[in-house]
Parts: C-alpha cells; structure tokens; sequence
C-alpha cells in the first residue's frame, strides 16, 4: 500500500489533535483561537477528500500502528463509508467553527470550547476508521467526556440539567458496550472487527453471538437516539449553544448509527439476517415518536431535537433492511440530513440572535424582515421533509424503493407518512415564526456585519441540499459502491488480515 494512503488514515485523528492542543497553548488571543480553530477545521475537510480519493483507487485500506500485524496491533480502516464520514466531519466541522466566530460568547472561548470541539472531531473520526471493537469503545469515551464539558460549558442551570440527563444513559450505553466487548473477548480472544467476524461465521449455530448482537445494538441504541432509548436527546439538547447543538445533532447519534451498520455488516454479518425484522420495527417505531415529539413542541430548537429521532428512524430503516440499494440510501442519506438538520439549527441560532427568543408563540413577521433568513430556513425544512428536487426527495425515494423492493410494506407506509408529518412541522415553523406577523408589531431585522460568520455557513449546507439533488446521480454511484463494500466483509477482511 502507498505511504499516502496510511498517512492518509492518521491524519483526521491527528489534525484535531494538534489543532485541539494550538488552541489551547497557542490562542492567547480570541482572534488567533478562532483563526487556528476555523484552519484545523478546513485541514481536516482536506484530509477527509483525499481519503476518499484514496479509497475510491485503492478500494478499503487499512494499516497496524506499530507495525504490529492485525489481530494484535491497533488497525485503522477505511472504507467508502467511514471515508465519506470524515468528510461530512471535517466539513461540519469547519461549518461549526466558523458559525462560532460570533456564536460563542467568550467566557466559553477562554473556557476551551474550541479545544473540546477539535477533541469531539477527534473522537468522532477516531470511530469511523478504527478496525477494534474496544478502540470503538474509547473513541465513544472521547466523544462523550468532550460532548459532556461543552454541554456544560458555561455552567447555567439548565445546562447542569441537561447534562445530568445527557451523561446518565451514555454512561449506561458505555457500560453495555463494555460489557459486551469482555464477553466478546472472552469467547473468541480477539477484539479486531475483521478478526471476530471470522470467528462469528464459526459460532454460527450457537445462541452466544445473537446475544452479544442484541447487546451491541442496544449500546449503540442508546448513543443512535433510538426508540426506546432517545429520551436523553430532547431532555438535554435544547440547553448549550447553538454552535454545540448543532456540533451534536450532525455527528454524535450518527456515529450510533455507523456502529449498528458496521456491526451488522462485518462483525456480526452471519447473525444479521435474524435481527434486521427488530432493527425495521424500532425503525418505524423511532420515525413516528420523533414526528409526534416534534409536532407537539412550541420552541423551535425542541422541535428540530425531536426531529433528529425521527430521522434517525431513516437511517435505521436502511439498516434493517440491508440490501445494496438500502445501503446505499442511509449513505446518501446520512450526508443529506446532517447538511439539513445543521442548517435549521444554525437558522435557528439567528433568529435566536435578532429576536433573543425562539419560542414559535414570541415570533412572527421574519419573512417580511429578513427575506435572506426565510430563505435559509425554507431550502432545508423542504429538504427534510422529502420534497423534490432537493437531496431529502432523493434519499427517501431510494430508501422507499429499496422497502418496496424487499417487499416490506409496514415500514414504507410508516417512512411515507412520518414524511408529510415532517412537512406539517416545518410548514408550523413557517407559519409561526415566518409567515405571521410579529406579537408586538413590525420588526426591523438587520443581518449585518456582525451575524455574517451566522450566515455564510448555514448558506453553505442548504447549499449542499441542493447540489446533491441537483447531482445526485454521481453521488448516488458512489453511496452504492459504499454499500457494495459493506456487503462484502470476505474484503475487508482480507485487506486487514491478509488473504
């Protein structure tokens, strides 16, 4: 293999390293802070692209720290989708960084906020291309020690609160996926991904591997925000900044999510089969509790965190239902709704911003105001609820075909209609907020110079919504070869063992 592809698998864990470190020693000053954080952000986007370029000639890569040969060493793994994963880090990363240019007061600056985000980054790459179960494990204690102190940077009531609710049920999902990984070692002696779904093919007619799956899935449950399990996401994800909300709702449940498909993909493939019927009814079951949730609320960011549920009920459905064009679909999906959902969490911080509230009964008149603002909300509510040509219609027609295609009626009835009730609370947010006229009279909205680091990045991903329904074709060839190479563990396989 190319050294350029190894380098390439180290450098988005160590770019938010080294930026998370000059941060912290080198920005004395809150201009250089911000200028190192926005730089680190754009660096690791960079990585991320030649990643997949790398990916996309070479196929999966993989290479041992130490040189020490895999099962034994510390291997790092790339494919298409891990690969397309850390670009839509980097790129939400950069995205978050320059939204907070202005979005964070500096009493979180001194506190460290952009060190934690870098050390989030970290984490969240560090999941997407370990090849080790309990490396998975550490990266998700990065994320979460990280995630924890920025939830609760700033020390106000609720945000105390809310960060009780957030580190009780992670803690809880640590400690199963702990759990499950020492069985999982006891029983085959090997932490390596490629190494225990060798040995999982062999254990095939025993119960112990569906045990340990049902385990595995409900830790990663926990941190995917699935039904039962997602009482902690709308309970704490209303408190910090909108910059830090935003940061979580694009990557933290999504890395739950990556871990069930890459559990039911490679390590557990020859026990998936008996589980993807469970997989597709918390699927339906996560769509329709997180659009009721979401129709339900009167705030604007309560009702986006309940709408990261639902969404994640999409995801889990292609998942479930595990065919090449399923796959393909949460790929496209998975870089679609991180674009959106980050968009109306960054309109919601401005208006927050000109109106110093995002209570849907204390708004009104925005359309009128600030015509540019309507627009940046528009593009991405329509995206999320599916209507064409923006990239939601795409992800959700292929995700329906690919229901229809297996003959899974229920769940398709349920993603259709969790759809047109995705569209009745966005229409709600634009009919309160946007399309009334203000409470107290007419506003005058001013989107100056100060709230332009608010608005460049927010008109940036509603700007990835369109392109990729615009393009979707090309994106669409390259989500379905992600979804072949999922389909194929005898590959990954052999690329990190060896043949």
């Amino acid at each position: 293999m190319a050294e350029s592809a190894r380098l390439g698998l180290y450098l988005p864990i160590l770019v938010p390293l080294a930026t998370a470190v000059a941060a912290a020693f080198l920005g004395r000053l809150p201009r250089t802070r911000r200028a190192i954080s926005v730089a680190g952000s754009a660096v690791l986007l960079a990585c991320g692209v030649w990643l997949v370029i790398q990916v996309r000639q070479e196929g999966v890569i993989a290479s041992n720290a130490g040189s020490w040969p895999a099962p034994f060493g510390i291997t790092l793994v790339a494919d298409l989708l891990s690969a397309l994963l850390v670009v839509v880090a980097g790129g939400i990363g950069l995205a978050v960084t320059i939204f907070s240019v202005t979005g964070i007061d500096p009493l979180r600056e001194r506190g460290g906020f952009h060190s934690l985000v870098h050390i989030l980054l970290m984490g969240v790459c560090g999941a997407f291309l370990t090849g080790d179960l309990f490396n998975l494990y550490v990266w998700f204690e990065v994320m979460l020690v990280s995630s924890f102190i920025l939830m609760a940077l700033g020390g106000t009531r609720g945000q105390m609160s809310a960060s009780i609710h957030y580190v009780t049920l992670n803690l809880l999902s640590s400690a199963l996926f702990l759990a499950g990984t020492g069985i999982l070692y006891g029983m085959v002696g090997s932490l390596n991904m490629a190494d225990v779904s060798v040995h999982m093919r062999d254990l095939g007619g025993t119960p112990y591997p569906y045990i340990l799956l049902s385990l595995f899935l409900v830790a990663f449950g926990i941190k995917a925000a699935a039904f039962p399990l997602f009482f902690w996401l709308p309970a704490s994800y209303h408190a910090p900044p909108i910059a830090v909300t935003t940061l979580f709702s694009a990557l933290l449940t999504k890395v739950g999510v990556y871990a069930i498909i890459r559990v039911t993909t490679l390590v557990f493939a020859a026990q998936a089969d008996a589980m993807r019927p469970l997989l597709l009814a918390v699927a339906g079951l996560t769509m329709v509790t997180g659009v009721l949730g979401a129709i339900a609320q009167g705030e604007m960011r309560r009702l986006l965190a309940f709408h990261i549920i639902s969404q994640i009920g999409y995801l889990l459905m292609g998942a479930g239902l595990g065919s090449p064009l399923a796959l393909a679909a949460t790929v496209f999906f998975f870089v679609h709704v991180i674009a959106a959902k980050s968009a109306l969490f960054m309109v919601t911080g401005i208006v927050r911003s000109l109106r110093r509230t995002s209570e849907l009964a204390d708004l009104g008149g925005l359309a009128r105001s600030s015509p540019l603002l309507a627009g940046l909300f528009l593009v991405p509510a329509l995206s999320l609820a599916g209507l064409p040509p923006l990239s939601g219609f795409w992800a959700k027609f292929a995700m329906v075909k690919a229901g229809l295609d297996a003959g899974s009626i229920p769940i398709v009835i349920v993603a259709l209609v969790v759809s047109l009730l995705t569209l009745f609370s966005m229409t709600k947010i634009w009919a309160e907020a946007f399309w009334k006229p203000a409470p107290g009279g007419p506003v005058e909205d001013a989107l100056g110079a100060p709230r332009a680091a608010l608005v460049v990045p927010a008109l940036a991903l509603g700007a990835v919504t369109v392109l990729l329904g615009l393009g979707a074709e090309p994106f669409f060839a390259l989500s379905l070869r992600a979804a072949e190479q999922l389909l194929d563990p005898a590959g990954y396989v052999s690329v990190v063992l060896g043949p």
